[in-house]
């Protein structure tokens, strides 16, 4: 089987004739005949049926085309991606990234390697953790960033960050009395509680974080789901209760928000690249995927 025969066939199946994909592909109608009949020999099937009226692919004929045109495609973005290779690295990169690394981390990676490769641009969709896995398992993004790893074998993980947890709580003299003594763990369950929405990382990390103080997740007097964790820390400067986010985004709190950390707890948050298992990256999205790795190697 090889890419000739497999583009004879798919535009037999696509055009219902071989005298047209003949035309097409400028070879005569019994090459094309021939190529058929060697894929057929090959696999033991019969792929095309041609009858007095028409021709079109038996079952076996249909699953073969779904994977011939997946193959075709691939080879075809192979040549346009080395086509547009150039010593300049120019083109367009698209990421998936979810709320943590998306908004503390990703600006510093991207403000690099731009510096060294200024006419690569990025096309960036900011989603939860479980929809950034799905986009990079769908080939909707090439490269994601995203705070847990999920349950699909199509995609590879690699650690790039650990960043604590911590509980945040609004600038109120109530909660200003536990700066000097610490945030009481059993206190936890008696407040209203500010979450991110199921599919999050952070929702999965705080339910782990919680339970390892010895706090049920499922006991929490939640008030408000949201999207992100600067809805979260509004909220809470609002508040409207307390909450559990990254370090990293404590960092840039407003002076409306008191952070307190556990250091008893020993619980760090893993922050994860992701791309697909079996999937070949475009030139200028794996010159970008070794940056990331050498980024945020210790010490850089």
């Amino acid at each position: 089987m090889d890419i000739k025969q497999l583009e004879a066939f798919a535009l037999v199946v696509e055009n219902n004739s071989f005298s047209k994909t003949a035309a097409q592909l400028h070879l005569t109608q019994p090459t094309i005949s021939a190529h058929i009949a060697s894929l057929e020999k090959e696999l033991k099937l019969k792929l095309i049926v041609r009858t007095t009226k028409e021709i079109y692919p038996s079952d076996a004929g249909k699953l073969l085309y779904e994977y011939a045109k997946k193959i075709l495609d691939l080879r075809a973005a192979a040549l346009q991606a080395v086509e547009n290779f150039s010593r300049e690295m120019r083109g367009t990169v698209t990421l998936a990234a979810s709320s943590i690394p998306g908004q503390y981390y990703l600006p510093k990676l991207l403000q690099g390697f731009r510096s060294r490769y200024p006419d690569i641009s990025f096309n960036v969709q900011m989603m939860d953790s479980s929809a950034v896995i799905e986009a990079v398992a769908s080939h909707g993004a090439e490269i994601g960033f995203c705070g847990t790893m999920g349950d699909t074998l199509k995609c590879l993980y690699e650690e790039f960050a650990r960043d604590r947890l911590v509980i945040i709580t609004p600038n109120t003299p109530e909660y200003q009395t536990y700066l000097t003594t610490g945030f009481p763990v059993q206190q936890i369950a008696h407040e209203n509680f500010i979450s991110r929405e199921s599919g999050s990382g952070t929702r999965r990390e705080t339910e782990a974080f919680l339970r390892e103080m010895g706090v049920d997740a499922g006991s929490l007097r939640i008030a408000v789901e949201v999207p992100s964790t600067e809805n979260i820390k509004q909220m809470v400067s609002e508040g409207l209760g307390i909450a559990v986010i990254s370090r990293s985004a404590a960092e840039s709190m407003s002076d409306k928000l008191l952070s307190f950390d556990f250091e008893s707890v020993s619980l760090r948050r893993s922050l994860y690249l992701v791309r697909h298992k079996n999937a070949v990256l475009s030139p200028i999205a794996e010159a970008f995927y070794t940056y990331a790795q050498e980024f945020f190697k210790p010490g850089k």
